[in-house]
């Protein structure tokens, strides 16, 4: 069946907090607090389904939110207008069944019409290479690396990440004809729309 890719849903954060926490050391932990700040804030917060089950999800910033992240801050402190992955998660049932291609393919596609970049981190581990290879595939690299401080103490101080970017080579072109001012079509003015992905026999995240 297809995969599904729409807007969460507020009863569905329990299932996405279990999801996030059951994922492992690539994803930092949330708390329920967190996540449903997440929820409010979040420019992009979609979920996968195939079969009618959860199979993913994803969370992302734009450059001008007030998110606390010190991985963001470390992108924004040196570049002006992006569009920022926070975290993807994907149901270990459901790795290698194109579900992290198609969040990709989607958040993509929403960000390059309003961001001439994305950025994301890759934490720099055992067993770091498969993401590694996955984000270079689709065209982002390294532009640095930063190691963790933001909480002395805490299990994650100290975790280095791969600071990664990719250029997006719409925006240029988009802003050049349309400006800030885009068409006034369903699938740009109602972004969160739900979105249909055929299966695919990727073997990425």
């Amino acid at each position: 069946m297809s995969i599904v890719i729409r807007d969460v849903r507020e009863h569905e954060l329990d299932s996405v907090l279990a999801l996030n926490n059951a994922a492992g050391p690539a994803i930092l932990p949330l708390d329920a607090a967190r996540l449903r700040r997440f929820h409010s804030e979040a420019e992009y917060f979609r979920i996968a389904e195939r079969d009618g089950a959860l199979a993913g999800f994803l969370i992302g910033f734009g450059s001008d939110a007030g998110h606390d992240s010190g991985n963001f801050h470390w992108f924004r402190e040196r570049h002006p207008h992006f569009f920022y992955i926070d975290r993807i998660a994907v149901a270990s049932r459901r790795r290698g069944g194109g579900v992290g291609r198609a969040f990709y393919a989607d958040v993509q596609s929403y960000a390059e019409l309003r961001y001439p970049q994305m950025a994301c981190e890759v934490f720099l581990e055992s067993g770091s290479d498969p993401a590694l290879l996955f984000h270079g595939s689709f065209g982002f690299r390294e532009i640095g690396q930063r190691v963790m401080r933001d909480a002395p103490g805490d299990s994650d101080a100290g975790r280095r990440a791969a600071m990664l970017m990719k250029e997006l080579c719409s925006y240029p072109w988009i802003r050049e004809t349309y400006g800030a001012q885009l068409p006034d079509v369903d699938w740009i003015t109602q972004p969160r729309a739900l979105a249909s992905v055929a299966p695919q026999r990727a073997t990425g995240t």
